[in-house]
């Protein structure tokens, strides 16, 4: 558990990278500031964001240098130079032709383009993380998809929220998928639990999905009239929804739960955030495949892999949480719960099923 804190707060504290400009923008673990054309060991090809986004792109990135340095290998980003499968495969291009053993990316936009890839490269191995498919594609042998255990996390912060004393809770969804789906499963899962520990009474959750990940008035205006009536604190999941419900927050002294990285950098009124380890995962599976000579092992190659607290690659940064009651003690005690089976949590991702509750009341708005 320790490994895993630590592990975390150094991706929290990536370095914040300017990219160059041109058709492939590269930076080495051992020499910043290299283009393509240079050595490359392992790859990382970003989203459409900056490689400096607090987000998936800037964690994952630190992971593939963190494994870099510990291995002396090199490491170089590759950013597209647009949105689109063509411009994220040139750059897939670029990093084989610069010799990449290994290419990570992170996110669902890049479910076709390394469909093409893996047929194109069958010698590189691609790691891809927070994808569950590549569309109608099947997954080749050298790629490797990696989901997580959203509602083992969720869980922990829907517990850690109503334990701390926090009774008028918030889950606001951006699309209903898969996901979203579990976060919200697991943190009313967890709210439940925390609420008959401490023979609460009196807990309740507004639960809505906006059905998109974009920042609309709509969000806002809800959001709005959720801390105005009352609610203390919004798990916001979906990308940039999370600004609407940090305005509205602010707005109405209220707080947030953050989602996917640790956004306590990001908005000062997040009390937690629901991570995924991305740093931490990258390293697994890359250190696997590197003992495999390059080659991504049956662990993980052809097939999704899904790591959660077992692997240490879901939790709440406890070092930037900003609790009252809720101590690392006790944390550490319902994570190892997690991770031994002595607290289950289920993981449906339909949404039209919902937790059975009794210790708190549940409000799913259409």
């Amino acid at each position: 558990m320790k490994k895993f804190l630590a592990m975390v707060l150094t991706a929290a504290m990536a370095f914040s990278l300017v990219a160059c400009g041109g058709s492939s923008n590269a930076s080495s673990a051992a020499s910043q500031g290299s283009t393509s054309g240079s050595k490359t060991d392992v790859a990382f090809v970003t989203d459409v964001g900056n490689i400096d986004d607090q987000s998936f792109n800037q964690y994952t990135w630190q992971g593939v240098k963190d494994f870099c340095a510990a291995n002396n290998l090199n490491a170089n980003y590759y950013r597209p130079t647009e949105d689109s499968d063509s411009a994220r495969l040139e750059q897939m291009d670029n990093a084989v032709n610069d010799g990449a053993k290994a290419i990570v990316v992170a996110g669902y936009l890049f479910e076709g383009s390394i469909a093409e890839a893996q047929t194109k490269y069958p010698d590189v191995q691609f790691v891809v993380l927070d994808v569950s498919s590549l569309g109608n594609a099947e997954t080749g042998k050298n790629v490797a998809l990696i989901t997580y255990r959203e509602e083992q996390v969720g869980y922990l912060a829907g517990y850690a929220a109503v334990y701390d004393g926090y009774k008028k809770l918030g889950f606001l969804g951006g699309m209903a998928v898969p996901a979203v789906i579990r976060y919200g499963y697991g943190f009313v899962q967890g709210a439940e639990a925390a609420a008959k520990e401490i023979g609460a009474d009196d807990v309740s959750i507004n639960y809505w999905y906006s059905g998109d990940f974009k920042a609309t008035d709509e969000v806002k205006t809800k959001m709005d009239s959720w801390y105005s009536s009352g609610t203390e604190v919004v798990f916001a999941c979906g990308g940039p929804v999370c600004q609407n419900c940090d305005a509205a927050a602010q707005a109405n002294g209220g707080k947030m739960i953050g989602v996917d990285v640790d956004q306590s950098g990001q908005f000062d009124t997040v009390i937690t955030s629901a991570m995924k380890a991305l740093a931490p995962s990258v390293n697994l599976v890359l250190t696997d495949t590197m003992n495999n000579n390059w080659k991504i092992s049956d662990t993980y190659a052809g097939k999704t892999t899904c790591l959660g607290a077992a692997e240490g690659c879901v939790g709440l940064p406890m070092e930037t949480s900003k609790f009252t009651k809720f101590t690392q003690e006790q944390y550490d005690t319902l994570f190892k719960g997690i991770v031994d089976g002595t607290v289950v949590v289920d993981d449906s991702s339909d949404p039209e099923v919902t937790p059975e509750v009794s210790a708190i009341t549940v409000d799913y708005q259409g």
